[in-house]
């Protein structure tokens, strides 16, 4: 099986994704380093996301977009070009089932974690202002972004403070516009461009770059049989 790679760089690093997997992601100072871990990556997406492999994976850099943003903190931009096609209604409900399991598996993580506002980690900086540390504020923040999103789309909803109910009134928004499947790449803010395909992996990649930061900062500090990670995502 190859694994279709999208990189993203500039002087400060570089950021991965999968192609083939939407929202599986690495990243690293160099592209040999962040190359390096697509294959545990990709174990690991697969086994949250039931998917066989039966071979090994052969990684195939497919694109690479410079880009202006803070990669390290892993701002990102790229649309990719196969973001750019339109949908089949099986492929946009494959990509949909994929939107909510992960928004159901976060919102698990989130409640199995005893304290939601004790952190381990430390205060730092980055291009937003400071980092999430608790596992309240990282829920906030993963949250926060739902009507952003969909709002580089063309879709309007205004957010609720439940993820899993909050990712349904996207979906339900999106679903709404006339033509949807037709995925209409549109100039959003800040200069980016932004598609329905961009949109649906942009929330797995968020998910999942949010989940692991939660996961690690409670297994510092809880037994990791009292956190629920159905990402199975590690503690280092």
């Amino acid at each position: 099986m190859k694994n279709r790679v999208v990189v993203e760089f500039n002087e400060d690093g570089y950021l991965l994704y999968s192609e083939t997997f939407p929202g599986a992601y690495t990243r690293g100072v160099s592209l040999e380093e962040a190359m390096t871990k697509f294959p545990e990556e990709i174990k690991r997406y697969c086994t949250w996301a039931s998917i066989e492999l039966d071979d090994e994976v052969e990684n195939i850099i497919v694109q690479e977009t410079y880009s202006k943003l803070k990669i390290s903190d892993a701002d990102s931009e790229v649309i990719f070009n196969s973001e750019k096609k339109a949908l089949t209604m099986d492929e946009y409900n494959s990509l949909k089932k994929l939107v909510m399991k992960s928004a159901e598996d976060f919102q698990k993580l989130y409640e199995s974690i005893p304290d939601k506002d004790t952190t381990s980690l430390e205060e730092r900086q980055t291009f937003y202002g400071s980092i999430p540390r608790t596992a309240g504020e990282m829920y906030i923040h993963t949250n926060g972004v739902t009507n952003y999103y969909v709002g580089e789309i063309g879709a309007d909803i205004n957010n609720v403070a439940n993820i899993v109910e909050n990712r349904i009134k996207a979906l339900v928004s999106i679903e709404a516009q006339e033509n949807f499947l037709q995925n209409q790449v549109f100039d959003g803010s800040y200069g980016e461009q932004w598609s329905l395909r961009k949109v649906l992996r942009r929330f797995i990649w968020h998910d999942r770059i949010h989940g692991k930061a939660m996961y690690r900062m409670a297994a510092k500090l809880w037994k990791e049989d009292t956190l629920v990670n159905l990402f199975f995502f590690d503690k280092d």
